[in-house]
């Protein structure tokens, strides 16, 4: 199974991540190394890549763009080669073509379409979304939940793609967002497996067997 490369770009959560993935593998007996880096030469080698994010979608990409050749490493690894790709909560965000929070920020373009602010039609769902809410499957993806399922959210800008046959799972808060997404080997959740106990754990197990 080879190397899982978390990207670490100075976004937060990284570690309760890479435990997650190191339990995972650990239970399942899956030969995976679990590794936090910045390092391009690493990274564009990886087997596996997860891109963390918590924090602002301008931010994140300005901190991923300010680690001199970190993008060009995972286009090569994800892009160019092939390697199974997972972005988390911004990481998923960043997926898209641009971002709209504090103005239009560039995103990596990988799942054509915009983030955008939550915009609940309920008055009482409040934003930032935070907490466990049912994320129910859409179009047949390897990674999303084959029923509806709890997962651990805290955000409050969610990806809007271009092509809905991208989107895997939604979720409703005050109105119907996408939970997941998934492009050839490039997926995103907007939740958090790493603090979605039993769920997110098969989830994460579910991406170390992945084989898109």
């Amino acid at each position: 199974m080879g190397e899982v490369v978390l990207i670490d770009y100075g976004s937060g959560n990284l570690r309760s991540a890479e435990n997650a993935l190191r339990r995972v593998a650990a239970d399942g007996d899956l030969a995976a190394t679990i590794v936090a880096s910045n390092d391009p030469d690493r990274v564009a080698r990886a087997d596996r890549l997860v891109l963390p994010g918590v924090g602002a979608f301008a931010a994140c990409m300005a901190a991923l763009a300010g680690r001199s050749g970190l993008i060009e490493a995972m286009r090569e690894a994800a892009q160019v080669r092939g390697a199974p790709f997972l972005g988390v909560c911004v990481g998923m965000q960043l997926l898209a073509t641009r971002g709209l929070e504090f103005g239009e920020t560039a995103g990596l373009d990988w799942i054509p379409g915009e983030t955008r602010r939550l915009s609940p039609a309920q008055p009482g769902a409040k934003v930032p979304h935070t907490g466990w809410n049912d994320v129910v499957p859409g179009t047949i993806g390897a990674l999303a939940p084959r029923t509806p399922t709890p997962f651990y959210f805290t955000h409050s800008f969610c990806l809007h793609p271009e092509d809905r046959r991208t989107v895997t799972a939604e979720a409703d808060h005050g109105g119907v967002f996408v939970a997941a997404v998934e492009s050839g080997n490039i997926a995103g959740v907007q939740f958090h497996p790493e603090k979605s106990q039993t769920a997110g754990l098969a989830l994460l197990e579910r991406f170390l067997r992945w084989r898109p």
